[in-house]
């Protein structure tokens, strides 16, 4: 799920498949994740140590993801509803447990290799090569993951990144045909990361179009100039372009196209679609930079008040638990599909 313009955007699902659906049938699942923060659970703080304390009058720890926030993460929830284990960060050394699936997602990721940090999706990818290489070399001997040839093929590979691209190439001041050039490019390269994970013999792709940025709350606090564009529900109209932009570009690179559904975020009992829980400022956005949600001046909303974003960026336990709903209805996926059914 993603917020546009006061409203919740769906995720966009695209399956690309190798072949059609004949003979999949339920069973064990193995998921290969690859992705940003949206599903990072835990690969940030275990490759730099990073660590925010906790909001005043909120004492959760997501102990994968290493930051304060509400509960669980999208991911977290899909993984409950096809009976797996969480899937554990693949750069976390302690406590590991990769039988169901490795996460590869890491907080502030990007397609491309401009971010600051040295994760992107094509090291992601090339991380997924050396543990399945490693796995073969443990197998043998009982160790590692135990996680058969088989398994490897018939697993789910998910992508969730992008998000990152669209703000990185606002900051580098380009104007938004510019912006769109190099949003082609990163979708390009996803397609590239694609095919690479093909050719390892990966069979079943679940690809996450990006959301509409210009409705987060850091966004609109940090990145608004006077005169831009704001759409009718107040977001900023050419962020949200250029998501548009990046999510065709990325049907495009695809053989399959996809579709977009959105709902009212107070139909689920969300009232402020563009504020954060937990920040500092109060509205309409309640985020300033320095003291943001992690930071001593940082407070938490209300037990029992409803947002769709946590911390100016990521969404609520609440979102995600709706995020995951929808996505394993398979009423938002291209071609038609559940993502259990996937599953073998």
């Amino acid at each position: 799920m993603r917020m546009r313009g006061g409203r919740i955007a769906l995720l966009l699902l695209m399956l690309l498949q190798c072949g059609g659906l004949a003979g999949i049938a339920a069973g064990r699942c193995v998921v290969f994740n690859f992705g940003d923060s949206n599903s990072d659970t835990g690969s940030l703080p275990a490759a730099f140590g990073f660590y925010l304390g906790p909001p005043a009058g909120r004492r959760f720890f997501h102990r994968q993801t290493g930051r304060w926030s509400d509960g669980r993460l999208y991911i977290d929830f899909i993984a409950e509803k096809l009976k797996i284990s969480y899937l554990s960060p693949y750069m976390e050394s302690s406590g590991s447990d990769f039988t169901s699936g490795v996460n590869f997602a890491v907080a502030g990721a990007a397609v491309t290799q401009k971010s600051a940090i040295p994760l992107g999706l094509d090291t992601q990818v090339n991380q997924f090569l050396h543990f399945k290489n490693r796995t073969r070399e443990l197998r043998p001997r009982g160790a590692g993951s135990m996680i058969a040839e088989s398994e490897f093929r018939d697993a789910v590979y998910a992508i969730d990144i992008g998000q990152n691209d669209i703000t990185l190439a606002f900051l580098a001041n380009l104007t938004l045909p510019e912006v769109e050039r190099e949003l082609a490019a990163s979708a390009a390269r996803v397609a590239d990361a694609v095919r690479a994970l093909r050719a390892s013999g990966a069979r079943k792709f679940w690809v996450y179009n990006t959301g509409p940025i210009g409705c987060l709350p850091q966004t609109l606090a940090l990145r608004q100039k006077p005169g831009d564009e704001l759409d009718a529900a107040g977001c900023l109209a050419a962020y949200n372009a250029a998501a548009r932009s990046f999510n065709a570009e990325l049907a495009a690179a695809s053989p399959r196209s996809s579709a977009a559904a959105r709902t009212a975020p107070r139909w689920y009992g969300f009232e402020r679609p563009l504020m954060a829980c937990c920040g500092h400022g109060g509205p309409p956005y309640n985020y300033a930079n320095l003291k943001t949600c992690g930071q001593p001046t940082a407070t938490a909303c209300p037990e029992g008040e409803r947002h769709v974003i946590w911390d100016g960026v990521h969404y609520t336990e609440d979102a995600n638990a709706i995020v995951a709903r929808k996505i394993l209805s398979g009423d938002f996926s291209s071609p038609r599909t559940k993502l259990k059914a996937l599953c073998k």
